[in-house]
């Protein structure tokens, strides 16, 4: 398979850099799947799991939200905040519950309201999958 350059970004570091197979993230507007010279775009991303695979090993991180943005150079995701899926407990999903129910509470119109609700939502699913 072909390989495209990948990097993931948070506010404290860059975690990943190099060669890829494939990534497969959370999007806003569902899971997706880039390979070599898909065609370009921008999104943002929900809670949720990257998966990596190629570049040497497969790796699976965690990020908060975030910007993806596929481009014919490769693919980049500047994430909220993001760390390895191993490291992932209860107590950083539950705070990050805590923070998007803050959010709903916090929201003012029908539309930011649904945008949190919908990431506590997703949240509460990813932890769920985790049985964490």
């Amino acid at each position: 398979m072909a390989a495209f350059q990948f990097e993931l970004v948070s506010p404290e570091k860059l975690l990943f850099s190099g060669e890829v197979e494939a990534v497969t993230a959370p999007g806003t507007e569902g899971e997706f799947t880039v390979l070599k010279d898909h065609a370009a775009f921008l999104t943002t991303l929900r809670p949720g799991r990257v998966a990596i695979k190629g570049g040497g090993a497969d790796e699976d991180l965690y990020v908060r939200g975030g910007f993806a943005d596929v481009s014919p150079e490769g693919f980049t995701i500047l994430a909220d905040f993001a760390i390895p899926m191993n490291e992932v407990d209860s107590a950083v999903l539950d705070k990050d519950i805590e923070l998007a129910e803050k959010a709903i509470e916090d929201a003012v119109g029908d539309e930011t309201r649904r945008v949190a609700t919908e990431q506590r939502d997703h949240l509460r699913e990813f932890k769920a999958t985790l049985g964490r």
